[in-house]
């Protein structure tokens, strides 16, 4: 069966109504659903947030008995197993639709195929691939997580125009405008969580949350902190879930941390810091989709050597600080440039008076 140019039109519609969910659904996958009968949409929906239904269930009410024999656009594959909620291929199917078009199989290896069979079984028509790569993009975390046990990192990044974070004195704020600002609060409040290291806590005592956009939802604060240094005042133990990843296993820092509401994970590689694969690991079976790290150079260059970073959103400034501050990564030198790390565009706009650029590694 062929994809035809309304196919792709319902499934554009599907996208935007997924797209609803962005800032909510986590840990699950962000879905929209539209049913069509006889080139009339007849009902749709989204998935709005864990344990509420799904977006074929939202569609099918929505839809009534129009449902039948109609044709439904899902931008996920209908999952086929009971979890919080019961199987949306079963609904479908109980509703009588004669064709459903997905933009893509689910990762996840509970349904894998499992529910286009399930359709098919029951003389449903189904085609897959319908606008799979914008499909994939919205939810890249999720995927990730189903596919490599580990959340999607982003590396977030404010410099000057000659690449440097800070002054030598470590003073960063503000390096870039407001509307950069702005924006990098939206990653934040897409991201299941933010994170960061010991030394940006020390130097800056950030907040980590979500301020400059509308959220329902704070992410989680993650701070690489291998000796347990995190200052009892910090601000961002100031309500709101906080993890802590250290190498050092105090039993009474973790107390006094854990009193102010903090989790603390113990990580330690073979040179005593944090593994942060191993981090990684542990925040994907958490499950954390999506997490954004807004950390030092230091840290920064740590999670690139470490083959931690997925992509780099970058916000380029137009000023000059000169040699001597603090630059964007912490990497050994080359003696070559043969061992440069390349990095693919995939994005680069103004944002306000400043350069945005999202890369990732190649």
């Amino acid at each position: 069966m062929t994809a035809t140019a309304d196919d792709y039109r319902w499934m554009a519609r599907a996208l935007e109504l997924a797209e609803r969910g962005l800032l909510t659904t986590t840990p699950n996958p962000r879905v929209g659903c539209v049913i069509v009968r006889q080139g009339e949409m007849v009902g749709e929906g989204w998935h709005v947030r864990a344990g509420e239904p799904h977006a074929e269930v939202h569609a099918l009410a929505m839809a009534g008995e129009q449902a039948r024999g109609a044709t439904a656009y899902v931008t996920l594959e209908p999952c086929s197993h009971h979890g919080r909620t019961p199987p949306c291929a079963d609904a479908l199917v109980k509703a009588g639709v004669g064709r459903v078009v997905v933009a893509m199989e689910d990762p996840n290896p509970l349904v894998a195929g499992r529910g286009l069979a399930r359709l098919r079984e029951a003389g449903i028509l189904t085609l897959a691939g319908v606008q799979e790569s914008a499909a994939r993009a919205l939810n890249i975390g999720f995927i990730s997580r189903m596919t490599r046990g580990r959340p999607w990192l982003r590396l977030k990044v404010a410099a000057t125009l000659d690449g440097k974070t800070a002054l030598e004195n470590g003073v960063s704020q503000w390096i870039t405008g407001d509307d950069a600002r702005r924006d990098a609060h939206r990653w934040r409040a897409r991201s299941c969580a933010v994170l960061t290291g010991i030394g940006t806590v020390r130097d800056d005592n950030p907040q980590l949350n979500v301020r400059a956009v509308p959220t329902e939802r704070q992410p989680l604060r993650v701070v690489v902190d291998a000796r347990l240094e995190t200052p009892l005042n910090a601000r961002l133990l100031d309500g709101g879930p906080v993890l802590i990843a250290a190498a050092l296993n105090d039993a009474d820092r973790i107390a006094a941390l854990q009193r102010r509401g903090a989790d603390v994970v113990i990580l330690p590689d073979q040179g005593g810091k944090v593994d942060l694969p191993a981090l990684m690991r542990e925040l994907g079976r958490r499950g954390l989709n999506e997490v954004l790290a807004e950390s030092g150079f230091k840290l920064n260059g740590s999670l690139l050597r470490e083959g931690c970073v997925d992509e780099l959103v970058l916000y380029l400034a137009p000023a000059l600080v000169g040699d001597a501050a603090r630059g964007l990564f912490n990497l050994p030198a080359l003696s070559s440039l043969a061992s440069k790390r390349p990095l693919a565009f995939q994005d680069v706009r103004m944002v306000g008076r400043d350069l945005r650029i999202i890369a990732r590694p190649e």
